[in-house]
Formats: C-alpha cells, structure tokens, sequence
C-alpha cells in the first residue's frame, strides 16, 4: 500500500513539474508580447488555457486520489493539502497570462506612448518570483520560499512606482487616459501573479514543516 502511494506521490511530483513549465513559459510570452505588442505571441497564450485547465484538473484528481484511496500520514496530507493549494495559485498565474495577452490584443491597435521601465522591472522580479516558488517546491528549499515571499516587497514598490508614473502620464497629456488605465491593469496582473508565487512558497514552507521537526 505505502509502494502504491509513493508512486503516486511521485506521478503528483511530476505533474506539478509539469503545470510549473507550462505556467512560467505562458507568463514569459505574456510578457514578452506585451512589451513587443506582439499579437500573434499573445495570441498563443490565450490558445493554451484550456490546456492548463486541464492540468490543473489532472493534478486535483491526483490529490483527491490519494487522500480517498491512499490513506496518507500526517506528514504526507500534509504534502498533498499543500499541493492542491498550490495548484490553485498555479491555475490562477495561468489564467493572469492570458488576462495579460488579451489586454496586449486590446492594445495593439496603437504604439504605446508612456515609458515602460518600472513596468518591465516589475514583470523581470514577478518572473523571478515564479521561477524560484516552483523551485523551492522541487528542491523542498525553505530558504528559497522565504526569499520569494520577501521578494513580493520589491513587486509592490514597483507597481506603486508603476501607478505614479501613470497618474503623472495622465496629468499631462488626458487624451492618453485609456492608455494609462490599460497599463495599470497590466501592473495589477503583474502584482497578483506576485502574490500568488507567495503564496505557493508559502504553502511549500507549510508542507515542509512537519518533515523537518520529524527530522529533528
């Protein structure tokens, strides 16, 4: 029973492997198409939601499964708890990739007029938190989630510079106001995919927990 249940733990292991690849790959192309107003690269992210739907579904299966059928340990619900949870942040970062690659679609018609360092700061730190909270998930590293939810301090700095620059783009030139709104809500996708990296270190540093005191 407990051999059955290891490799189910792992096929779980697998798929989360899986989800991750796809949801930082469909966040870096949301990215990079909305910088380059690349319609056709945004386009391509929007096709694959229902693919990370399906994974997401997969894996929520996999944890149902197992917690019904496996009767898991403390240690082990705790693992799987922690997974289903993060599945779901998971799902939800997908989902912000393809609000980013509408809204680049939205605003392809016209070049951008605003500067877009902060806002490309912001995406570069929002991607290195996603990075490193799928990370510490498949290196089991503490030290590494606790980095990415200290990180989400620098998102926030940076979409509150973000916004400045957007209301002083309005100040000055009103006809551009829907630009600026369009912007903002790219900002706020930016910040949400942050708190959702968090989010997933912070499960990763809950699933953890119990196996290091049993270590001890």
């Amino acid at each position: 029973m407990r051999t059955k249940f290891e490799e189910q733990l792992n096929e779980l292991n697998q798929e989360m492997l899986s989800i991750g690849t796809m949801i930082e790959d469909a966040i870096q192309k949301a990215i990079d198409a909305l910088i380059a107003q690349d319609v056709d690269e945004a386009q391509s992210v929007i096709e694959i939601e229902d693919e990370i739907d399906m994974e997401e579904k997969k894996i929520e299966d996999i944890c149902f499964n197992l917690l019904l059928q496996q009767q898991p340990v403390a240690r082990d619900l705790r693992v799987v708890s922690a997974a289903m949870k993060m599945v779901t942040d998971m799902g939800r970062i997908g989902n912000n990739a393809v609000d980013l690659s509408e809204l680049t679609v939205m605003m392809s018609k016209s070049p951008y007029t605003m500067k877009m360092d902060h806002i490309k700061k912001m995406a570069g730190e929002t991607m290195i938190m996603l990075i490193e909270s799928i990370e510490s998930y498949v290196e089991r590293d503490v030290v590494k989630a606790q980095k990415v939810i200290d990180h989400d301090d620098v998102v926030d700095r940076l979409f509150d510079k973000s916004k400045a620059d957007l209301i002083e783009m309005i100040r000055q030139n009103p006809e551009r106001g829907s630009e600026a709104a369009d912007m903002l809500m790219a900002a706020k996708y930016f910040e949400r995919i942050g708190d959702h990296a968090t989010n997933i270190a912070q499960w990763v540093i809950f699933s953890l927990d119990d196996r290091k005191r049993a270590a001890e």
